[in-house]
């Protein structure tokens, strides 16, 4: 399973919310798909290029422009959580269940946003 697959069809942590509805990007989807089956495509070319043997140089500068449009979609992605997710567990009711729903909020843009930098 390549990396798109793998961002695409990864199941929700434990507290993410599981209806699809409650998801930040939810408004964007169809945008966000149309980008993924976009970079899909040039994924796909990318291989084409290796098989037809084409400059290395070439096929870098794809590999690079494929990487910044992901970029773009996880930079997208983290900015949806953080306007939905961490927002809403702010408007949490309760004082003592709020601030623990903000911290598991804000680690999980944290530790996502580590995983991008890597």
């Amino acid at each position: 399973m390549d990396a798109i697959e793998e961002a695409v069809t990864a199941q929700p942590t434990e507290l993410a919310p599981q209806r699809a509805a409650e998801h930040g990007y939810t408004a964007n989807k169809d945008a966000y798909l149309r980008r993924l089956k976009r970079i899909e495509g040039q994924v796909r070319g990318i291989a084409r290029m290796v098989d037809e043997d084409k400059y290395c140089i070439d096929i870098l500068t794809q590999v690079s422009a494929v990487t910044k449009a992901l970029h773009a979609v996880s930079l997208g992605l983290v900015e949806e959580h953080i306007g939905h997710c961490v927002v809403g567990a702010a408007a949490e009711p309760d004082p003592e269940a709020r601030a623990e729903a903000i911290d598991a909020k804000v680690r999980e843009a944290a530790e996502a946003i580590g995983r991008l930098l890597r």
